[in-house]
């Protein structure tokens, strides 16, 4: 099905009947328009929130299922797997990644709208076939639920259309999420830009005002004082002459004759020092959670690790939990479903250091193997579910004299031998 077959289907859902405004516990009406969009403009900004952006666009999701014991991992092969793998017809999986965190982090909030079939089988078990995932940017959210007390949103976008859906077929990731119950942001649903807004506005005052003394520095450079009484007409014959020696003179030197003196005017033009750019730019890079060493890309590991776990891993987390939420059913997320983002060409620790742990722990049989994949930032294979290993170097300790003496070296006839005694 195309794309417009596909969102023709959503839009002009009605509200269902007997449906009212959804409680709030401030008493409000959830109504909420989007435009955060107010900030974008200004380069910094972009460039912030650009190194973000950069770093989630290189998860791999993953439908994952975590056993009984909740560490035993395996990957699971499917639909959801393969619209993870191809959102929809016009986005890769790196393309949708990207959207949806500049509505994120531009909008404090983003909605993905999945599209699936669904049946019961033989014994009434719902089951759903995913299709498509879409990012969506309405301009304007309500908040609504029916006489059943069920929670549904109505969108309404920017080109007139508009729908209703149920609140659990919309897939909606929050950021700062604070004062308001539903959305992300302000108590309004919107990013509360303003003292962000101080801080780009005199950072716009000191460049225009560099701008205009480099400017001003070129205006005017010296003058020229005739030694002579000259009338009205004379100067103006003067002055044409004075600019064909300026608009001739390639070389840099002006001639001149004896009743002409040049006095040149110093230009000292006062520019606003580096450190106090550099602070405006810090300022607003810390609004993001941007160090100055991840923008320029001069960063090193540890600098990068702090970076990832203080402003891209809530974020990660935040889309694992938001996908596994709407994705399944109730009785899917029992058997330990869950959709993971793995950042495996974002991690922090290097490959000597990862496989150093995964040997020191792997060769005592510590680790199952998935759980190595995992580290490594590899997603999880069916064929490794349940398998564990370790290094035959080792030893118990209590058999370990008589082991290294050349007795019986099974350690299992060792150990039958123990108990028996």
């Amino acid at each position: 099905m195309t794309k417009i077959g596909i969102l023709s289907k959503i839009f002009g859902k009605k509200k269902p009947k007997n449906s009212s405004y959804a409680q709030m516990m401030t008493g409000n009406v959830p109504i909420f328009s989007q435009y955060g969009t107010d900030i974008y403009s200004y380069d910094v900004v972009q460039q912030a929130i650009r190194c973000i952006v950069s770093e989630v666009k290189k998860l791999q999701p993953r439908h994952i299922r975590e056993g009984t014991n909740n560490r035993d991992i395996t990957a699971v092969r499917g639909n959801i797997q393969t619209v993870l793998d191809c959102p929809n017809p016009v986005m890769t999986t790196t393309e949708f990644l990207e959207k949806i965190t500049w509505l994120l982090l531009l909008n404090y909030n983003a909605f993905i709208i999945p599209f699936y079939d669904v049946w019961a089988d033989k014994d009434g078990t719902e089951i759903r076939s995913y299709r498509q995932l879409y990012p969506i940017q309405p301009s304007n959210v309500e908040f609504i639920e029916d006489s059943k007390g069920d929670l549904y949103v109505h969108f309404t976008f920017s080109n007139g259309y508009d729908t209703t859906l149920n609140y659990d077929d919309v897939i909606h990731i929050k950021y700062n999420y604070s004062v308001n119950e539903y959305m992300g942001g302000n108590s309004n649903g919107q990013p509360d830009n303003q003292a962000l807004l101080k801080t780009l506005g005199l950072n716009d005052i000191l460049l225009t005002g560099v701008a205009k003394a480099m400017q001003s520095s070129y205006a005017v450079n010296g003058i020229v004082k005739y030694n002579t009484m000259m009338d009205n007409g004379t100067i103006e014959k003067a002055l044409k002459e004075m600019e064909r020696k300026l608009a001739n003179s390639e070389n840099g030197f002006l001639p001149l004759d004896l009743k002409c003196e040049f006095e040149p005017i110093k230009n000292e033009v006062s520019l606003v020092d580096a450190d106090t750019l550099e602070f405006i730019d810090s300022k607003i890079l810390r609004h993001w959670g941007v160090p100055l060493c991840i923008l320029t890309g001069d960063y090193t590991k540890e600098q990068y690790e702090a970076f990832y776990q203080k402003t891209i891993e809530p974020i990660v987390i935040a889309l694992s939990q938001a996908f596994t939420k709407k994705i399944f059913t109730s009785r899917q997320l029992s058997f330990g479903n869950k959709i993971q983002f793995y950042p495996k060409d974002c991690v922090f620790m290097s490959t000597a250091e990862t496989l150093e742990m995964i040997r020191l722990l792997g060769d005592t049989g510590s680790l199952y193997e998935n759980e190595k994949r995992v580290f490594l930032g590899l997603p999880p294979l069916p064929e490794l579910e349940g398998v564990r290993k370790m290094s035959l170097n080792y030893v118990d300790v209590d058999i370990a004299n008589e082991y290294q003496m050349g007795g019986d070296t099974d350690e299992r006839q060792i150990s039958k031998r123990k108990k028996k005694s």
